[in-house]
């Protein structure tokens, strides 16, 4: 029988990224299955975040076909991942743009993280996010990278750039408070 390979090379991955680099989480595409995606749980107080439905246009290319069940793809890596890590160590990548599907990616995954990409430059609504995506714990890592970095290109960027972080991180207190 031969042997696979995807399984061992995931584990060397892991190793690397986790013990050479000290990397304390990293981003795994699931589309292999649990061999590739198993060896990075397996170290402790580490995180693996797991794309689930991303903010990229071309998500909609793979993403959003459905089974026969009318299940589409990325409910079915979210329901099938859970079986491999816990909320411990394993969290999601759920894209600020799909703010209509964070209420029911919710249901699927209540106490998991999700690393939220998209808010701001790609249009991703902020409210809407922790209004529909929120669970008992907040759960939610949100990123708004672009929209704060290029706040400011002139002489002045330094204090263009702050002021946007600080209006970004207000505006993620006030709706967390909600």
């Amino acid at each position: 029988m031969q042997k696979r390979d995807i399984g061992n090379t995931s584990k060397m991955y892991a190793k690397t990224y986790f013990e050479y680099f000290d990397f304390d989480a990293v981003t795994v595409a699931p589309y292999m299955g649990s061999d590739s995606v198993t060896p990075f749980l397996e170290f402790t107080s580490k995180w693996v975040i797991l794309l689930g439905l991303t903010s990229n246009e071309g998500s909609a290319d793979f993403q959003n076909i459905s089974d026969k069940n009318g299940k589409t793809l990325y409910e079915n890596v979210i329901t099938k991942a859970q079986n491999w890590g816990s909320p411990d160590n394993l969290m999601f990548v759920i894209g600020a743009t799909h703010a209509e599907s964070f209420a029911s990616i919710r249901q699927l995954a209540k106490e998991y993280f999700f690393l939220v990409p998209g808010v701001g430059a790609q249009g991703g609504d902020l409210s809407s996010v922790i209004n529909h995506g929120r669970n008992d714990e907040i759960g939610l890592l949100i990123n708004s990278s672009r929209e704060i970095i290029y706040a400011g290109y002139g002489l002045d960027f330094q204090e263009k750039i702050r002021a946007k972080a600080i209006d970004v991180s207000n505006k993620m207190s006030e709706s967390a408070d909600l």
